[in-house]
C-alpha cells in the first residue's frame, strides 16, 4: 500500500509570513509617535529655557536671603525679563498691584516704602517666598 502523503509531493507549504514590510498604518503609527515625541521635547526644552530667569532669581534670592532691597531688585529684574521695563518701572501703587497679582503676595505701599529707609521692616521671607510664586506667563493687564 502507497502512502497517500507522498502524492502530495507538488504541493509547496506557504512560507512564513514576514513582519517586514510595514503596512501604511503601521507607518502612520509609527510617525504619529516620532511626531508626538520630538514636539514634547521642544515643548519641554522651551519651557526650560523659558525659566530659566527664575531658576536664577531664586539661587541669587538665596544669596542674598538677608537683604531686603536686594531681593526687591531681584523682583523688579524678574518683571523686567518677562514683562518688559514698561512693567518694571511703573509707579509704586501700579507696581504693587501687579506685584501682588504675579506673586500672591499681599505687599502695601508700607512695606514699599520701608525698603529704602534706613531700617527696611518688610520681611525677607515674604520676598523670597515672592519670587518663589513669581508667575512667568500670566497677562498683566494691571
Amino acid at each position: 500500500m502507497q502512502n497517500p502523503l507522498d502524492a502530495l509531493h507538488d504541493v509547496i507549504p506557504p512560507e512564513q509570513v514576514d513582519w517586514w514590510p510595514l503596512t501604511p498604518v503601521s507607518w502612520a503609527v509609527i510617525i504619529a509617535v516620532i511626531l508626538i515625541v520630538s514636539v514634547s521635547i521642544w515643548l519641554a526644552v522651551k519651557k526650560w529655557q523659558h525659566n530659566a530667569a527664575k531658576r536664577e532669581a531664586i539661587q541669587l534670592s538665596e544669596q542674598h536671603a538677608q537683604d531686603a532691597l536686594a531681593l526687591h531688585g531681584i523682583l523688579k529684574r524678574l518683571a523686567r525679563h518677562y514683562y518688559g521695563n514698561e512693567h518694571a518701572a511703573q509707579p509704586t501703587a501700579q507696581w504693587l498691584k501687579m506685584l501682588n497679582k504675579l506673586t500672591g503676595q499681599q505687599f502695601d505701599q508700607q512695606d514699599l516704602n520701608s525698603l529704602y529707609s534706613s531700617n527696611p521692616t518688610l520681611a525677607c521671607t515674604k520676598l523670597m517666598s515672592a519670587i518663589k510664586t513669581f508667575k512667568t506667563k500670566e497677562a498683566v493687564n494691571v
